[in-house]
């Protein structure tokens, strides 16, 4: 017997994810604009995230961090700097590379992106439950790793 969800149809685990990272990002921009970071994209958060952990990567490892191509982070980067979160300088140590340094707004974005990440999350263990929302991040991790 197939299972529903092998079909291309609704029930479909691409749809599934797709449906909810579309969901999470929506939920992310409303709390974003709640707290006035309105022009902050959910998107944003590729580039954001891995500078809040290390800050003045370089573009190839904010691209590896976030397991996206060197072009798409480019844009990404172009993007955040354009709405001032980010600012590019010269790497000292290799004049052909640009080091990403974080903004004072984004610095002043960081405590709200932690808090309505923290909410979120709290949001997901109240629905499901501490077991199902560890194997579903666990999950999320092989998915992440195909």
């Amino acid at each position: 017997m197939i299972d529903a969800a092998d079909h291309a149809d609704t029930g479909n685990l691409g749809f599934l994810l797709a449906k909810a990272s579309q969901r999470w990002n929506e939920l992310l921009a409303h709390r974003f604009m709640e707290r006035g970071f309105a022009d902050v994209r959910p998107s944003y958060g590729s580039v954001l995230l891995p500078l809040f952990e290390e800050d003045g990567l370089r573009m190839g490892q904010i691209a590896a961090r976030a397991r996206l191509s060197k072009q798409t982070m480019t844009t990404l980067v172009r993007l955040c700097e354009r709405d001032g979160l980010v600012l590019r300088e010269r790497d000292s140590f290799d004049a052909r590379a640009f080091r990403i340094y974080l903004t004072a707004r984004a610095r002043a974005f960081w405590p709200v992106a932690d808090e309505v990440l923290r909410e979120l999350d709290a949001k997901v263990l109240a629905a499901i439950g501490e077991r199902r929302r560890n194997a579903l991040a666990r999950a999320l991790r092989g998915v992440m790793e195909l």
